[in-house]
């Protein structure tokens, strides 16, 4: 965390000069580029794996929102979806919005990255602290973060498109200031866009390369121990970065998973009570779709 943090510090204080710029020319990013990258093998693997742990109806009563995107291969990714642009609440996922509007701040000179600061980014998303997520999102400003998800730098919620990543309201007590306009949700997410956010962060695309580690670094360590993390823990040589989320019902969870030279991002969002449980038994199915089995018995040795 330290080097991360150092290295980012010194990104920020070179960003900062330019702050200006960067707020009236954002840097674009391709909005379809993954859509583009939608692979049936994969799909039908997806689809298979559903069958076969008898969660076809919640997917089809939009229950159960998947997306699986292998970047193994940098130049042609693969993605596989469920569901993929259905707005679903998704309880503490979308923390994942507050740390990206963080960062951006950071970038722009408004926000310092220090220890305290980082501190509360890290407690935020390795442990889901409700406090902590709100005290960020004080510091980044509710209002603002919107502007960033929606704005044509990440594009991470588009209301003509079925939606995205939404925070509208603070993790505590205090009423929504801002619902999102397509499910009227205070904490929402499409597992697509989700999966996309983790795409740009793995491919180095989301941030500066110092702010991406240090984003990256804030995400790995998981100190919950629950659905894809509790999923994949008979896979040696997993490495997670993940944000998950509960709240009665509504369960979801989201990883980029390296594993030697695979890597791939995993997203899953369902409303049920034992949404939590359906997690924890997709996991793996779905990591042997990308990593192949015989690759954990090389591990092992």
């Amino acid at each position: 965390m330290q080097r991360a943090l150092k290295r980012a510090l010194a990104a920020c204080c070179a960003l900062a000069c330019t702050a200006a710029l960067a707020q009236s020319a954002p840097q674009a990013t391709p909005l379809d580029v993954l859509r583009t990258a939608s692979d049936k093998k994969l799909q039908a693997g997806v689809d298979r794996v559903v069958r076969k742990l008898d969660l076809e109806p919640a997917v089809v009563t939009g229950r159960l929102a998947l997306a699986l995107v292998d970047l193994s291969d940098a130049s042609q990714p693969r993605l596989a979806m469920l569901n993929g642009d259905r707005m679903m609440y998704a309880a503490s996922l979308p923390k994942i919005a507050i740390l990206l509007g963080a960062m951006v701040e950071a970038e722009l000179g408004r926000l310092p990255l220090n220890p305290q600061t980082v501190g509360a980014m890290t407690k935020m998303i390795r442990y889901s602290s409700n406090e902590d997520a709100t005290r960020v999102l004080h510091w980044v400003g509710g209002e603002r973060l919107i502007d960033i998800l929606q704005s044509p730098r990440f594009h991470f919620y588009d209301a003509s498109g079925g939606g995205g990543l939404w925070v509208g309201k603070a993790y505590g007590k205090a009423a929504a200031y801002r619902r999102d306009p397509v499910a009227q949700l205070s904490h929402g997410a499409t597992a697509y866009q989700v999966a996309r956010f983790y795409t740009l962060l793995a491919n180095d695309r989301l941030l500066s390369h110092p702010l991406n580690e240090l984003m990256k670094e804030t995400l790995s360590k998981p100190g919950i121990r629950h659905k894809f993390v509790k999923g994949l823990e008979g896979k040696p040589g997993a490495r997670i970065y993940r944000k998950s989320g509960t709240w009665k019902d509504y369960h979801a969870d989201s990883a980029l998973v390296e594993v030697g030279r695979h890597r791939y991002v995993l997203v899953g969002i369902a409303q049920h009570r034992d949404g939590g449980k359906w997690l924890v038994r997709l996991a793996a199915p779905l990591h042997d779709l990308v990593v192949p089995p015989q690759r954990d018995v090389v591990a092992q040795r």
